[in-house]
C-alpha cells in the first residue's frame, strides 16, 4: 500500500501514467476516496501522470485527532509533491478537493501550473450550512444508512439515481467503514472556509466548472469564484449534479484534457 510520511502523518497516494510530461493532481470530495477517480484515471493517465490521494482524515490516510484546516491540507499536498519529486503540477479537485486546491494555489503558486475547480465554493452560505448540518447529524449518530439518505439527493441528479440504484447498497456498506469522527472534523474544517476576498490574488490559469443541476454547491458559488480569479474560464456542465466526475465523466475528462493541453507549457 503506497503510504508516505509527510507533515508528520502518513498519506495514501497513487501515481498513474508515465513519469514523462505533465502531472495532474486530483483532490477528493469529502466522502470520496482515490477509487472514486477510476473514470478519470483510466482516461487521463493515458495522456499525463495522475496523482490521487486521500487527504488527512480520509479513508486510507492517517486520521489525527486534531482540528483540520484547509491550510494544513494544502501543506500536506505541498509536502507530498516534494516527496515525490514533482516540481510543479496541474492542481485539480472536486468539491472539498477544489477548496483545498484554491488554498494550495494561494499558498504555493510556484507549485501550481494551472488550477481546475469543479463544484466548489469559496465561502459557506446559510443554505449550504443547513445541508451540511444534516450530514454532521447523521455522522454524530454513526448512522451510515442515514448519511447515505441525506447526501444522495444533494450529490446526484434524479436521472443518475434511477439508473444507478444498484450501487447504493454498496455505498452504504462503504459508509459503514467511515471514520465518522474524522468526517466531522473534515466538515468543521469546511465550515471555516472563507477565502472569497483572497481569490483576486490567484494569478494562475484557472478552470471553474459546475454541474447545471448542482443543488448543493450551486452555480452562484462557482460564478463568484470565476469572477474573482483574473485568469479564469467558467463552464456549466449540462445535466450534471454535484458529483460531476461520476455523473459526467466524459465531459469532466474533456474539460481537464483541453485545459491542461492549452496550458501545458505554462511555467
Amino acid at each position: 500500500m503506497p503510504l508516505i510520511n509527510v507533515n508528520n502523518i502518513n498519506l495514501y497516494y497513487e501515481l498513474h501514467g508515465s513519469s514523462d510530461g505533465e502531472t495532474l493532481v486530483l483532490s477528493n470530495g469529502i466522502l470520496m476516496s482515490t477509487a472514486s477517480w477510476n473514470f478519470q484515471i483510466s482516461v487521463l493517465s493515458k495522456h499525463m501522470r495522475v496523482l490521487v490521494y486521500d487527504c488527512r482524515g480520509m479513508w486510507q490516510s492517517d486520521h489525527p485527532i486534531e482540528q483540520y484546516t484547509m491550510e494544513t491540507h494544502a501543506d500536506d499536498l505541498f509536502e507530498l509533491l516534494n516527496a515525490l519529486d514533482i516540481d510543479k503540477a496541474h492542481i485539480a479537485g472536486i468539491s472539498y478537493g477544489s477548496e483545498i486546491s484554491m488554498v494550495f494555489a494561494l499558498k504555493y503558486p510556484h507549485k501550481t501550473k494551472t488550477l481546475l475547480l469543479f463544484d466548489g465554493v469559496s465561502h459557506i452560505g446559510p443554505l449550504l450550512k443547513s445541508f451540511g448540518d444534516t450530514w454532521v447529524a447523521a455522522a454524530k449518530e454513526k448512522n451510515a444508512e442515514l448519511l447515505l439518505k441525506v447526501t444522495t439527493p444533494l450529490n446526484f441528479s434524479e436521472e443518475w439515481i434511477v439508473k444507478n440504484s444498484k450501487l447504493f447498497p454498496i455505498l452504504e456498506e462503504k459508509y459503514r467503514s467511515l471514520d465518522f469522527d474524522a468526517f466531522i472534523r473534515l466538515m468543521d474544517c469546511f465550515y471555516n472556509l472563507n477565502i472569497t476576498e483572497e481569490l483576486q490574488n490567484i494569478h494562475i490559469p484557472t478552470l471553474v466548472a459546475v454541474g447545471e443541476k448542482d443543488i448543493l454547491k450551486t452555480r452562484s458559488y462557482s460564478q463568484k469564484i470565476a469572477e474573482r480569479i483574473p485568469q479564469s474560464e467558467f463552464y456549466v456542465v449540462p445535466g450534471s449534479a454535484h458529483a460531476m466526475c461520476l455523473e459526467k465523466p466524459n465531459e469532466f475528462n474533456s474539460l481537464v484534457l483541453g485545459f491542461v493541453e492549452k496550458h501545458a507549457d505554462n511555467i
